[in-house]
């Protein structure tokens, strides 16, 4: 599933693992968590079925503040977000934003590349290691 703006990982764990996978890489690597949403759990709410589908609002200042302020507009697609869900075949998908993809759409330009780089390197580490047996 390859989707514009999006890095796709399957995971080799269960949804809940996978996320508590994340989360820990995520804070090892100094960036905080700001929020998760419980998708599954509010479709549960409105009586609704979901497999399981999780939300987690994560990122650094350090990374993301010199990118809006090249343009504060990039303030919408910042903190970054993953997804963690199991599909209708029981995979489990980590979908995350692509940091590249957020540098275009605000027409950043080359000065953003060097930020970028790293961004997508992290994300990379992070998602392998949240999606390893």
């Amino acid at each position: 599933m390859a989707t514009d703006g999006l890095i796709t990982v399957t995971s080799k764990v269960g949804p809940q693992e996978t996320l508590r996978r994340l989360e820990n890489a995520i804070t090892a690597r100094g960036m905080t968590i700001f929020g998760r949403v419980d998708h599954a759990a509010g479709a549960r709410d409105a009586h609704l079925d979901l497999r399981p589908t999780d939300l987690l609002i994560f990122g650094s200042p350090k990374a993301g503040t010199p990118l809006m302020q090249m343009d504060q507009t990039v303030g919408i697609d910042l903190p970054l977000k993953a997804l963690v869900f199991q599909d209708a075949e029981q995979r489990t998908i980590i979908v995350l934003d692509d940091p590249a993809w957020i540098a275009r759409r605000h027409r950043l330009g080359e000065a953003a590349d060097p930020l970028v780089g790293k961004m997508k390197s992290l994300l990379a580490d992070v998602a392998a290691e949240a999606a390893a047996t």
